[in-house]
């Protein structure tokens, strides 16, 4: 209980600023005293450490001879040749895409490929090497939840703008610019929104996990879920796309989706089986040809239940806990012609199937 005496008031407002003139620093400002926190000095550190490795892009259309700005993104360098990752979705309609520093430099930018089944495109600069800051690529298997996540980029053409969050789960689904989906997916609630894309997503390491790509929101604007393509699949499609300007994907040929309960009652499966379950298997392709099979199914008060199904639940023993891991395993570590060897749950026991990836 509080009791409010005037004459008491005033002996403890004198006692207040007493103490301030006695406060050991860094209680009170004192000249030359740094008033970061170590959390702020990290981040700050960083920023400056990353800023000349991100570029802002600008993508122009030709319109009755004339260029006009159309969109824009962001991108980060790779290598001391001059390469520029960025998203395939920034530039995919660009007549001329326009790359900014932080230092000011501004310079048109060649495109080297794109590749609309990862999201990842890559661009070149012709300038010299002490303008150029390479970022390095993480191990995007060994990034975990709870990660402190950076992204720099330019949302809604607000240039090198810094935001902080962590990764709030891993292993998701999003979509692409093709028939397939994105696998192994970073989801981040770092605030990401339109202009982000292309950017990096950073580790207190200073290294790339992932290359912002997407968020979930009906507004266009950050609510907390955004998406990075890991770094791996990154890396892989970069090299291909510097050497070749294309990348080509191992196919299995199958259509699948995760376990859910319903799969579980029907085919008496143990409740902690994860893995993907073989819907169809595409006639003449890999998955046919190495002996997986469709489902078998029969209808029971107006429900088709399953009495049989393949279920794959590891590749090269790597474990496959749904549809997610599986794109994201093909997409990032095989090719065309690869033999693999898929681990499928059937009828009860697990079986080794060896299966020749196709191409997309």
């Amino acid at each position: 209980m509080s009791v409010d005496y005037p004459g008491k008031r005033f002996v403890v407002i004198l006692v207040f600023f007493a103490a301030l003139l006695v406060l050991p620093a860094p209680a009170r400002a004192q000249e030359g005293v740094d008033p970061l926190r170590e959390s702020e000095r990290i981040l700050t550190t960083l920023y400056s450490k990353i800023s000349p490795s991100v570029v802002s892009i600008r993508v122009d259309q030709l319109i009755n001879g004339q260029y006009q700005e159309w969109s824009g993104g962001s991108g980060f360098v790779i290598d001391s040749d001059g390469n520029i990752v960025t998203n395939y979705h920034v530039i995919d309609e660009a007549d001329r895409v326009v790359v900014s520093f932080i230092d000011g430099t501004i310079t048109e930018a060649e495109i080297i490929g794109m590749d609309p089944h990862s999201d990842i495109a890559v661009i070149h600069v012709d300038l010299s090497t002490d303008k150029l800051v390479p970022l390095p690529l993480a191990d995007s298997d060994k990034v975990i939840v709870g990660q402190t996540t950076l992204a720099i980029g330019s949302p809604f053409g607000q240039d090198w703008t810094l935001t902080t969050g962590v990764v709030s789960a891993l292993n998701r689904q999003i979509t692409s610019l093709s028939d397939f989906e994105i696998g192994s997916v970073i989801q981040t609630d770092t605030a990401i929104n339109p202009g982000n894309s292309g950017g990096p997503l950073i580790n207190l390491d200073g290294q790339v996990i992932g290359v912002n790509t997407q968020i979930l929101s009906e507004l266009r604007a950050s609510s907390g879920v955004g998406f990075a393509v890991p770094s791996n699949l990154v890396s892989r499609v970069a090299d291909e796309l510097i050497v070749s300007g294309e990348v080509n994907y191992g196919f299995i040929g199958i259509d699948g989706e995760d376990v859910t309960l319903d799969y579980m009652l029907d085919l008496d499966l143990p409740n902690d089986l994860q893995g993907v379950v073989v819907l169809g298997v595409r006639p003449g392709q890999p998955a046919e040809l190495a002996g997986l099979f469709p489902p078998e199914t029969r209808n029971q008060r107006g429900r088709n239940s399953f009495i049989s199904a393949d279920i794959i639940t590891a590749i090269d023993s790597y474990p496959i806990r749904g549809i997610a891991d599986l794109l994201g395993y093909t997409a990032t570590y095989t090719r065309p012609g690869d033999i693999v060897e898929l681990t499928v749950f059937r009828n009860g026991e697990y079986i080794n199937l060896n299966l020749t990836l196709g191409a997309r």
